[in-house]
Order: C-alpha cells, then structure tokens, then sequence
C-alpha cells in the first residue's frame, strides 16, 4: 500500500510518501503565493523521488491552512491531527507536541495511542514565527539558518520586550543602532519565543516527552532556550518540516485499507 500526505503551509509546502509504514521519500519547497501550484509540485517532486507515478498511490490526506486547494487529495485533515499522529510515529513516547510553523504556533497533548487530548493555538499573530524569524534575520543581516549558531556566541542576553513582528523589528534597529553585539540580540530573540511559546504549553499541561516540530525547531537556538525554559529536553524530529505531511501519509492509509 502506497499512500501521500501533502502538508500546505503559508511559507512551505512538504509531501511524503510511505510505503507499507515506511517513508518512500519527501519534498519541501516554498509555497509561494499560489498554494495549489505548490502542493501539484511538491507533491511530482515527490513521486519522481520514489519514483512513482500519481496512479500508484493508493490515497492522499491533504493537511495545512491551503488543504482545500489540493485537488488530487482524498480527504482533507486539520494539521492538529496530523502533527500528533506524525510525531507520535517518529517518537512513541511522545505526548507534547510543539510546532512552530511559518504563521502560527500550536501545542498538541495526545495519548499513549497518539490521539489528540487537547490543543491550543496562536494564529492570530504571526510572533515567534518563521515569518516572524524571517523579518529579524533580515534586519540583522543573517538568514534565518545562522540564527541558531550566531546566538551560541553571546555571552550575555540582550532583552526583547517586544514580540509583535513590526515593534521587535524596530527595537532590533535600535538595539544594533546602540552597538550591541549581534549575538546577544539573537539570544534575546530566542529566550523571547521560549518564553511566549512557554506560554502556550502551560495552557494545555506539560507532559514529557515533548517534541518539537514544523521549521522552526532546526533553530537550536530556539529549541535550546524552549528546553531551559520548559525545564525538559525537547526533541526534534531529524526533519522536523515534514512531521505533518508525514501524519497525513500515514491516515490515508486508514482511507486506503
């Protein structure tokens, strides 16, 4: 049994294959501003990977803010459901799971069978965000991949008090403008997405293990800084982008039995 999960996001767009519970093969690109677009070529980038062809896959789940716009898709799933299920395959112990997306943040507890007990969200601001990463690495001259090894340079913390993506991009200005060191402002920046993200976790209930998913999570310096601030080791997926289109493969194959 061959079944896809398309995962469709506001920054990326991923697609994973599985074959019989084992990943075939995966594709992630920037979803642009055409979301159906996206998910058509993620999703051949894909099936050419494995190669295969689109009449060989058995079902496909659609998941993320751009599911309905998937037109080869067998169903439709919210990324709640498929986050936990994801996680939940990659990490069995799993009952927390934290995912930072491009727009929004979500904190998922599940059961011991990978179901989902509760959940909170953040999708009214974009703060702590890949896109709000994206808006400050800018500022600072990085890409958003140097922010996890610039920020282990700081030998102290520069305070962020600002979490809103325009107000923390002006106080980054201002900050450089004032001569501190561009890894203590990093530093800052993380501490400061702990400590919102924090927020959210104890609204549901912290129960270990706890990993952390969506792109995010391939910051070290955000997930170090989650880590201390929670006061348990976070894990992260060894591709934490694909932790949701993964969850949609894998309950297609429920559709495709």
């Amino acid at each position: 049994m061959i079944t896809g999960g398309i995962d469709v996001g506001s920054l990326s767009s991923e697609a994973v294959l599985l074959k019989d519970g084992e990943i075939l093969s995966y594709s992630i690109i920037n979803t642009g501003a055409d979301a159906r677009k996206a998910a058509e070529q993620v999703y051949q980038t894909a099936l050419e990977k494995a190669g295969l062809q689109s009449s060989d896959v058995d079902a496909v789940v659609a998941t993320g803010y751009g599911r309905l716009v998937v037109p080869f898709a067998t169903k439709q799933v919210t990324e709640i459901s498929c986050h936990a299920r994801g996680a939940f395959f990659l990490f069995p112990e799993v009952r927390t799971v934290i995912d930072i997306g491009g727009q929004d943040s979500k904190v998922i507890r599940i059961d011991g069978r990978g179901n989902v007990v509760d959940f909170v969200m953040n999708d009214k601001c974009a703060a702590g965000t890949g896109r709000f990463l994206e808006v400050i690495a800018r500022a600072l001259e990085l890409s958003v991949a140097e922010l996890g090894k610039e920020g282990e340079k700081a030998t102290r913390v520069a305070e962020i008090s600002s979490m809103c993506t325009v107000f923390a991009e002006s106080e980054v200005v201002s900050l450089i403008a004032q001569g501190v060191p561009r890894p203590e402002i990093v530093r800052g920046l993380h501490q400061a997405i702990a400590e919102r993200t924090a927020g959210l976790v104890q609204r549901v209930g912290i129960v270990p293990e706890v990993v952390m998913t969506g792109g995010v999570a391939k910051n070290s310096g955000v997930v170090a800084a989650l880590s201390q601030k929670l006061g348990v080791k976070v894990l992260v997926p060894q591709e934490p982008q694909i932790v949701g289109a993964l969850g949609a493969a894998l309950l297609a194959q429920k559709l495709a039995q």
